[in-house]
């Protein structure tokens, strides 16, 4: 073999963190605390208003439809290009209408009915996928050049 060698150095891992929350209501602040804290010191975050709105809907969704007292796990990871957030919850049946619209647009003195729509419009990408315990869903972010998430 004529000239140098190139050898690929395997890419380090993305920082990611992974939280077990209780299946209650009391996961949301905890859980948007946390994606906060996480996009907190990167200069090139996801915006971290956006991430922690998307990760309160995917973990009330969890509490809200998923049965039992199992433990919903939060998984944030942060990517070079942004943030990618999922939820794991312990029932398999995938979310309604996450990828696909609704029949229409929601009805505006419904109380509910907005969170996939949100994540949906709001996110860069977003599914779900089987696990062996139920299911993740996630969403994607794109970092904000700039941008800086302050804690509260």
């Amino acid at each position: 073999m004529n000239g140098p060698a190139l050898h690929e150095r395997p890419s380090a891992p993305a920082p990611s963190w992974r939280i077990a929350l209780p299946h209650t209501v009391a996961a949301v602040p905890v859980a948007r605390a946390l994606v906060r804290t996480a996009l907190a010191e990167l200069e090139h975050a996801a915006d971290c208003d956006t991430a922690e709105l998307l990760t309160a809907e995917l973990v009330a969704n969890a509490v809200e439809h998923t049965s039992g007292s199992a433990p919903i796990e939060l998984v944030v990871e942060l990517l070079p290009g942004g943030c990618q957030v999922e939820v794991h919850d312990p029932d398999p049946a995938p979310p309604g209408d996450l990828t696909r619209p609704a029949g229409g647009p929601p009805d505006p003195w419904q109380e509910h009915g907005r969170g996939l729509l949100l994540i949906r419009t709001l996110s860069s990408s977003c599914g779900h996928r089987p696990t062996a315990s139920g299911k993740a869903v996630w969403f994607r972010l794109p970092a904000v050049p700039r941008q800086r998430c302050r804690p509260r």
